[in-house]
């Protein structure tokens, strides 16, 4: 899934306690169901106000299915994780657009507005979801572990927080590249020439604005000043090394992309993925330039199940759900509050690509001003 940043650890700074209140005012267009006693599921602020995730997982099932959008199967282990909300609660997932981008999903909650199409949640990069939240498009709703998410990485009332996350990371093909690069210094080497690709466009995919972001960090720019990364793929262009051909577990395996810049827990997952085809996918996250970013979780405040919106959240913020994105390589939003707990699958843990240091997020003005800065040079500096 491609996202922006899809995909997209994060942000801090909350938003405006008016534009809180109005979120919290208005349920939409929504579908009025409600449980026995007449409460509304589209206007649940947690599962407790529905009469608890018994009563929600009984109403979920009254409406059979869940809307979702831009949901790989490979990605973040979303796979497994459908197939147990499925088989637990015994609601359809159906998943429209498996490739789409954060803005294809909030174009489609625009669009679509009141029809049995609309998505019920929302995966976003972080800059995206709070975009669609001053927006007034998200519902507000703290799923079980909500207080454990640290500040910076959740909307104060609800509206987005975030799930899981990784690092920007090198994907090689070792049969077909002599010597990974480890540093984005060594991306400018001759010998790379037409095999580095990122997944997507960073005006709408995360992990390539991620990449851009780092690249930026890694040649004298700053969260504040992304310029000197478009710059950095700008010489990557010029000297033939990048390549405009979206990465993908079917280019990898063609050998058309056998560089590949995305998030770590993507990468890794494809080496499992790719082993069988005969691909040596290795993974490095580039000691240069250190990016980490994180997806989060939305309602759509008119999603029409908004039952089985809800119940998504408590699944996949549940420590089986937050167990199966560490199981495909991501670090779920709760990890030091089950580690604490003792709920964290420490094997699972145990295989993450290995990162020194603490990482640091860009605040929400500053991914703002670095997505103007995309959109108005990415194009000219890549293209020709």
């Amino acid at each position: 899934m491609t996202v922006p940043l899809p995909r997209t650890a994060v942000l801090t700074g909350v938003l405006t306690t008016a534009a809180a209140a109005l979120a919290l005012s208005g349920c939409g267009a929504a579908s009025d169901t409600s449980d026995a006693g007449g409460k509304s599921a589209a206007a649940a602020t947690t599962a407790d106000a529905f009469g608890g995730i018994d009563a929600l997982a009984k109403e979920a099932k009254k409406e059979g299915t869940l809307n979702a959008f831009a949901l790989p199967r490979d990605w973040a282990n979303y796979g497994a994780l459908i197939d147990g909300f499925e088989k637990k609660y015994g609601v359809k997932v159906e998943v429209e657009d498996p490739s789409g981008s954060s803005q294809d999903e909030i174009s489609a909650v625009t669009s679509r507005k009141g029809e049995d199409n609309a998505p019920d949640v929302l995966d976003l990069g972080s800059s995206f979801a709070q975009s669609a939240a001053q927006q007034g498009l998200l519902a507000p709703y703290m799923a079980a572990g909500f207080n454990d998410i640290p500040d910076d990485q959740k909307d104060s009332i609800g509206r987005w927080s975030n799930d899981y996350g990784g690092y920007i990371s090198f994907g090689c093909d070792t049969k077909r590249v002599q010597t990974c690069p480890t540093s984005f210094k060594d991306l400018l080497k001759p010998q790379y020439k037409g095999q580095i690709a990122l997944n997507g466009n960073p005006g709408k995919s995360g992990s390539a604005f991620g990449a851009v972001y780092a690249a930026a960090l890694a040649d004298g720019g700053s969260f504040d000043d992304i310029q000197p990364g478009i710059d950095f793929f700008a010489k990557l262009k010029k000297n033939g090394n990048y390549t405009p051909v979206q990465s993908t577990p079917d280019t990898i395996k063609k050998g058309r992309t056998p560089i590949s810049i995305d998030w770590d827990y993507l990468n890794a997952g494809y080496t499992d993925e790719l082993k069988s085809k005969g691909v040596d996918w290795t993974v490095t996250v580039p000691s240069d330039g250190q990016f980490s970013q994180y997806y989060s979780q939305a309602v759509n405040k008119t999603a029409p199940h908004p039952a089985a919106a809800r119940l998504w959240q408590e699944y996949l913020y549940s420590a089986e759900g937050q167990n199966l994105r560490l199981k495909g390589y991501a670090r779920p939003a709760l990890m030091t509050a089950m580690n604490k707990a003792g709920t964290l699958d420490a094997a699972a843990a145990a295989k993450l690509p290995k990162v020194t240091g603490t990482p640091k997020f860009p605040t929400e003005s500053q991914q703002s001003s670095a997505k103007f800065v995309i959109s108005q040079s990415w194009d000219a500096a890549v293209s020709g």
